[in-house]
């Protein structure tokens, strides 16, 4: 039955403090303050946080067991009205005015609808302090999985682009200035690599926000015989956090996510970057489906890599909201203060970001064509560093091959030639080491052949490379 008052009217719907005060806020300070349009997407979160502290408050006897289970019938009810769009959130009171701030104001007012006057009891040995803290860890936990995943679906792609492009050769850059000769597939593996370790951060973040601040109360812990242990094993974290006034005021978790979210966005960004040279004119190495580009209103020859450029740009928005959240925090004291009510639009806003940009980054470049003969006829100069190498396995000091190499490269410039094009006589005009066993090296596939060393961009170690990758990928399929 619905609360009434003495009158046998039913009464209004109180506020979260409204015993304390005479006067209502002012309506535009209500608005002001709300912040139910953005926490109302934790209604999932704080309804599996309140089941938990409702089942612990029977069992410790604090609340009957009878009206615990008309509480939990009621909450499931409103779990599943918000599923259905039913649910109404814009509640008013006689005066126009919203009655409830926050999801946990809203839940709780509508328990109290289908219950009667022990809805209000569900409140019992906890605050919204700690009961937001839960909500957001429990957030924390999924968007942590769903991100882990997505991570794997892209490297997956990638790992399938770089396998069917395997014998494809490219310039390496250093300065953006043409390098060595590497295999394509070694420079896409190189952010398989990163991805790993930003899933890696991922797990990290997972692990530490893996305690329940619920039973902190306010900031002191409450004077009810409640059993924190048992509430945090009912929800899946390891146990509690142990200082009641750290578990309301901490945002650690979620800064850390937003760093994360950040680190992953700036692989991304730089990945983003590449594709939208390689598929540049200038570059014509790659091309991109037409599913993930568009054109122009009013070029009618472009073919615009604009999914590349809105995850390069979305990354100063993710940035942004590590730094919005670092800013909220920086100066409050313990424990909790009503400016960590912005937490949350940076928390969802770039984990939002983080999922499509992944999602969306993992079909483009599935889509990717690369041209294998692109590198092929123009690449030669890349070989000046195996020239050098050559010199010192005849006994020349590294330096002095060094520059003799680049005395070379200087003859090949002033000629308008290549280094396969230049005479033997004239190379031994630079350096008597040289011999005809010199042509042996001039050759771009034979040049990445020649590298030894574990993790290079020889055939071998890209081969093996794959090879690991497949077996690491597919073991987190299943």
């Amino acid at each position: 039955m619905k609360n009434r008052s003495r009158s046998g009217a039913p009464e209004r719907p109180l506020s979260a403090w409204q015993g304390r005060f005479r006067g209502k806020l002012d309506p535009g300070a209500l608005a002001f303050s709300s912040s139910l349009p953005v926490d109302r997407h934790l209604f999932r979160e704080d309804i599996e946080g309140s089941l938990a502290h409702l089942r612990m408050l029977a069992r410790r006897k604090i609340i009957p067991a009878g009206e615990a289970r008309r509480m939990e019938q009621a909450l499931l009810r409103i779990r599943d009205e918000i599923e259905r769009g039913e649910f109404r959130f814009d509640r008013t009171d006689d005066d126009g005015r919203f009655t409830a701030e926050d999801i946990h104001m809203a839940i709780e007012q509508r328990l109290c609808e289908l219950t009667g006057d022990i809805g209000g009891k569900l409140h019992t040995a906890r605050s919204r302090n700690d009961q937001i803290a839960l909500d957001e860890r429990l957030y924390l936990r999924t968007a942590i999985a769903g991100i882990r995943s997505a991570i794997r679906r892209f490297q997956q792609a990638v790992h399938h682009t770089a396998e069917r492009h395997a014998d494809v050769v490219m310039p390496g850059y250093t300065h953006l200035q043409r390098a060595q000769p590497i295999l394509l597939a070694h420079h896409l593996l190189a952010y398989v690599e990163m991805l790993d370790r930003d899933r890696d951060r991922f797990g990290d973040c997972a692990r530490r926000s893996g305690r329940s601040p619920l039973g902190a109360g306010a900031l002191a812990g409450t004077s009810f015989p409640i059993d924190r242990q048992s509430v945090a094993r009912m929800l899946g974290f390891a146990g509690p956090v142990p200082n009641s006034i750290d578990a309301v005021s901490d945002r650690d978790a979620l800064v850390e996510f937003l760093a994360a979210c950040s680190i992953l966005m700036m692989h991304l960004s730089r990945f983003a970057e590449d594709c939208i040279l390689w598929s540049s004119e200038e570059w014509r190495f790659a091309e991109f489906g037409d599913a993930f580009t568009t054109g122009s209103s009013i070029m009618p020859q472009k073919k615009n890599p604009d999914m590349a450029e809105l995850i390069r740009g979305k990354t100063g928005r993710v940035y942004g909201d590590l730094v919005a959240l670092l800013t909220v925090m920086k100066g409050l004291p313990l424990a909790y203060n009503r400016d960590m009510q912005e937490d949350k639009e940076p928390l969802f806003d770039a984990a939002d970001t983080v999922r499509r940009s992944l999602d969306v980054f993992a079909g483009m470049i599935a889509s990717a064509k690369f041209d294998k003969g692109r590198f092929e006829n123009e690449s030669d100069l890349l070989l000046a560093t195996e020239l050098a190498d050559y010199l010192v396995r005849k006994g020349v000091p590294f330096r002095q091959a060094h520059a003799t190499v680049g005395r070379i490269v200087q003859e090949c410039i002033l000629r308008n030639c290549s280094l396969k094009e230049l005479p033997l006589a004239t190379y031994r005009r630079f350096s008597g080491h040289f011999d005809r066993d010199l042509w042996k090296i001039l050759n771009l596939r034979a040049s990445l052949k020649m590298k030894k060393s574990a993790g290079s961009t020889s055939p071998a170690e890209v081969r093996k490379s794959l090879a690991s990758w497949n077996r690491i990928l597919r073991s987190r399929s299943r």
